[in-house]
């Protein structure tokens, strides 16, 4: 049977036992922080095992996508090397929720392996749980009667296993219960009964039956389950593997298609299936397995980083897209030095495994409107194009640091190189380690990793004045108040300066530093949202009298359980003693508008998903009294009208009014959120606080899964935010731009600020729809500065983009005005040259040529005295214009008028003033002029007697 015959055959003997076939889960799961990737089929029913969901069918089959690469579940170092392990495989699943349970699951599996696919029961084994009685589990023997009871299995391949193999837990507290698994033995005689869960290749599991009977609520306790579930998993690429008589799931037809594609794109030999038993380790037999393991990887590796792009992952520096991003280059690495593929190649691959696949998941070809072919493609060649700029010479380190490898083990220093300089995964650089024989000093490469960690947290925006490395020294601070209150008294605890935590004395006055209370109203910088900025004042001795304010809070930082107020003792007449009790008073006007940009970007966040959809996740984010900036994966500039589209969709919300919820919760009980967006990579404490706005948190938690909730916005959150949307009065978008590949960035303003915006945009406009008439009257001169009164100006940013199309079709009319205009100029000036040469008249050979050239620029002057000159064999020119209402005189002479005594110059600094101006210049070309055009006909007739005279004298 064909792989696709397998999978389908599954499918449809389950929907003969009544299941209902739902599609796979994305492999990016978006709605749940804890996990990397959906890494088996049991992810996306999650909440009906906890008891928080439901679904309209109690049976299910499906084939899931999973990716195990990062996290607890990684195979990624282990792909290539033998015949079973992948970063991407398929997950043949059945489920019962609450329906049948282990009489029926174990009976349908024996019949589907052994009934319908015909596999060999002499070749069979099944586990079940022996029971453990440290944490008083007794043995699933149920299990153990039904595989005898209700399948022809030989008794003796029934086996117990241990906790280890046989009992599977959600967590440390939920929904668990005892496995049974299903074993093959593919040896050549039958004799790898002894083998069963000891991880050979030659008996392996290929089907795990998980019958979920148990709640844990502590380490010591489990309470039956009023409703007992099944869960199965069945590893498609191993199932495959043994139905078409093969020992490696890299020979069925899996793989074959992408190693005919790897062939005809690589050139390389192919592919003859070598491990590392096969290879004698040197000469023509490494090379040829290392060809083979590239060709694993390369494979593999495609299959994964295909499927994790399609369902809205994109490479990256943390998070699952550092993982994505470490595949990648592991694959391009082998593509470079085992088949000398110098430019990208992984991205063409992309096609032919649509081809395979896109029928099964037809996302492969239908996500991104269609074009997700080509938006994977684009990412993967990206990213090679990146890599492979760096990959040449990070192999050449590579061979230094494996010679300088001191007992055997490359240097903690050559490795932190290849990362921060050449981009190498640490990981790969363990790899080509391993392919020498080497290891690699990692205690030394975290080290290095920690201390650049700790040095580009100290200049992202602390003082060196506030050592880190003293932050475990300093007193904890209660700041429960800071959602509530914007004044309250405390004391002071000490202060910190030039790095060192200082517990008693006076504040020093005029200096830097940071000062620690037992408690604050002030919110430390965290998650975005700027520090708080106030005031801090001795308490006087009756109740609400202050002494003279003294300490400026320029900024709050929060290192740990510590909040620093950071600041200067700004009044000589006020001293602070540590010890004394102080009163904390944030500024209540930069607060406000904080709370006010920090619910607006929940509501940006929630309008980017409806409106660009739902594979928009956050990338960073910045809330300050000004504005709120928001990053976010997306791979093109915004349209205008989606821009507007997601302003007005922000507007409409907050018109509605909607109320703002906050709770503080378990991290484990905010999972039952079912439309709960986190920000993936960032770690969460073991208590949360989340934020909806529009519906209350208490209900979502209690109310089983249901598609209306999605109505809402709900997430981690520890920032300040108003009470109702209504309070942030209003909201524009006022930038949008990329900030690295596939990330684009917001800005947006609220309330007075917004509404400041909209005003200026309206101003611009009118301005602007008026200025096609002033540039038709002539003033030509006009569009200038409107365009830099438009670069300059903060206004919606819709607004931009068609303000700006207007000034170009202003400034394409205009272009084509000053053409027709200047071949119109050409003309006339060219007939008013003719007109003053023929009047010249000639005194003493020189022929004298003086008249104006209405608004002409200098440089049509010059051009004009340079065609006189080159039509008289001797000259002596003066010509005059204004324009823009500056008056410009240019005088010529030819070598004949010079001769005579005839000076450029000198003519010039004589009839300048006359124009209220001044000039000077060569003897044979001069220029002047001045900003009084009432005096041209003056200056043209003074010209013409001082030639005149001269040529006579």
């Amino acid at each position: 049977m064909t792989s696709a015959q397998i999978r389908q055959q599954f499918l449809d003997f389950f929907v003969g036992k009544g299941h209902t076939v739902v599609g796979s889960a994305p492999v990016v799961p978006h709605d749940d922080p804890t996990l990397l990737f959906t890494n088996a089929g049991m992810n996306q029913f999650k909440d009906v095992f906890l008891g928080s969901g439901s679904r309209t069918y109690s049976r299910a089959a499906d084939t899931q996508k999973c990716i195990r690469a990062g996290g607890k579940h990684n195979d990624l170092d282990d792909v290539g090397k033998d015949t079973y392990h992948h970063t991407f495989f398929e997950m043949l699943g059945n489920w019962s929720f609450g329906d049948y349970f282990k009489e029926e699951a174990i009976r349908w599996a024996w019949e589907l392996l052994t009934g319908v696919w015909g596999i060999d029961k002499s070749r069979l084994y099944a586990t079940y749980f022996e029971g453990d009685a440290a944490i008083g589990l007794e043995p699933d023997l149920e299990a153990a009667d039904l595989w005898k009871s209700v399948t022809d299995i030989d008794p003796s391949h029934i086996i117990p296993g241990d906790r280890k193999d046989n009992f599977w837990e959600m967590g440390d507290t939920g929904p668990c219960g005892p496995c049974s698994e299903i074993h093959i033995d593919l040896t050549a005689d039958k004799s790898g009964g002894s083998r069963v869960n000891a991880d050979d290749p030659s008996v392996i599991e290929i089907w795990n039956l998980v019958f979920i009977q148990f709640n844990r609520v502590s380490a010591e306790a489990l309470h039956p389950l009023p409703a007992k579930h099944v869960d199965t998993g069945m590893g498609f690429e191993r199932i495959c593997t043994v139905l078409q008589g093969k020992l490696s799931n890299y020979d069925t037809d899996v793989f074959t298609p992408l190693f005919e594609a790897i062939q005809k794109r690589t050139g390389a030999p192919v592919y003859g299936g070598l491990l590392e038993s096969d290879s004698q380790g040197a000469g023509d037999d490494h090379d040829a397995l290392m060809r083979d393991v590239s060709y694993r990887i390369i494979a593999d590796h495609l299959r994964c980083l295909t499927f994790a792009l399609t369902d809205g992952a994109v490479p990256s520096n943390e998070g699952r897209g550092y993982v994505l991003r470490r595949i990648l280059r592991r694959a391009v690495r082998y593509g470079r030095q085992y088949f000398k593929m110098t430019e990208p190649f992984l991205c063409d691959l992309v096609e032919p495994l649509a081809m395979q696949l896109g029928d099964v998941f037809p996302e492969l070809r239908q996500a991104n409107q269609g074009k997700n072919v080509e938006h994977v493609v684009e990412l993967i060649r990206d990213e090679e194009v990146s890599f492979g700029r760096t990959l040449d010479r990070g192999i050449k380190l590579f061979e230094l640091a494996a010679e300088r490898a001191v007992d055997s083990r490359i240097l903690g220093e050559d490795a932190f190189s290849l990362h921060d300089t050449f981009g190498f995964p640490v990981d790969l650089t363990e790899l080509m380690a391993r392919e020498r024989g080497l290891s690699v000093d990692i205690a030394k490469y975290e080290a290095l990793m920690d201390e650049a960690r700790r040095r580009a947290q100290a200049t992202g925006g602390t003082s060196d004045a506030f050592n880190l490395n003293i932050v475990d020294t300093l007193p904890p601070t209660d700041d429960s108040s800071k959602y509530v209150e914007t004044s309250i008294p405390a004391r002071l605890m000490g202060y910190v300066h030039a790095g060192h935590f200082c517990e008693e004395g006076d504040v020093p006055l005029g200096e830097t530093v940071a000062l620690v209370t037992d408690a604050t109203c002030f919110y430390g910088e965290q998650g975005g949202q700027v520090g708080d900025t106030g005031t801090i004042e001795a308490r006087g001795e009756s109740p609400g009298a202050f002494d003279v304010p003294g300490f400026r809070v320029s900024d709050t930082k929060r290192f740990g359980e510590t909040v620093l107020h950071i600041g200067e003792l700004v009044s000589s007449e006020f001293s602070l003693v540590v010890g004394a009790e102080v009163q904390l008073t944030v500024d209540a006007p930069q607060r406000e508008q904080i709370t006010q940009n920090h619910t607006a970007t929940h509501l940006l966040n929630w309008a980017l998903r409806e409106v660009l959809g739902p594979a928009v996740d956050q990338k960073g984010s910045l809330v300050d009294p000004e504005k709120t900036r928001f990053d976010f994966s997306h791979k093109k500039p915004i349209a205008t009208d989606e821009l507007e589209s997601i302003g007005q969709w922000v507007e409409r919300k907050i018109a509605d009014n909607l109320p703002v919820h906050t709770k503080e919760v378990t991290e484990q009980a905010s999972r039952e959120i079912t439309t709960l967006r986190a920000v993936f990579g960032e770690k969460y404490p073991d208590r949360v606080r989340v934020v909806s706005i529009g519906a209350d948190i208490d209900k979502m938690m209690n109310t089983p899964k249901d598609a209306n909730w999605m109505a809402y916005s709900v997430e981690y959150c520890g920032g300040i935010h108003v009470q109702s949307t209504g309070e942030i009065g209003r909201f524009v978008l006022t930038g949008e731009e990329g900030v690295a590949k596939g990330i684009r960035r917001l800005v947006g303003l609220t309330g007075e600020r917004a509404s400041d915006a909209v005003r200026a945009g309206a101003t611009l406009t009118q301005e602007i729809d008026a200025l096609a008439g002033r540039i038709k009257k002539g003033e030509r001169d006009a569009l200038g500065p409107v365009q830099q009164r438009l670069a300059d100006s903060v206004i919606p940013i819709s607004v931009r983009h068609r303000l700006r199309e207007q000034l170009a079709d202003l400034q394409k009319q205009l272009k084509k005005s000053e053409k027709a205009s200047s071949s119109s100029f050409a003309q006339e000036t060219s007939d008013r040259l003719d007109a003053l040469m023929s009047d010249a008249p000639t005194v003493g050979g020189i022929t004298i040529v003086v008249g104006e050239l209405p608004d002409a620029h200098g440089d049509a002057l010059r051009t004009a005295v340079d065609r006189i000159r080159q039509k008289t064999e001797a000259s002596a020119v003066l010509l005059a214009t204004c324009n823009g209402g500056r008056v410009t005189l240019v005088a010529g002479m030819s070598k004949a008028a010079v001769d005579r005594g005839l000076r450029a110059g000198d003519l010039i600094r004589e009839i300048a003033p006359l124009v209220g101006g001044k000039g000077g210049g060569r003897p044979d070309m001069a220029q002047g002029g001045g900003d009084d055009a009432s005096g041209i006909p003056e200056a043209v007739a003074a010209s013409n007697a001082w030639l005149q005279g001269k040529l006579t004298a």
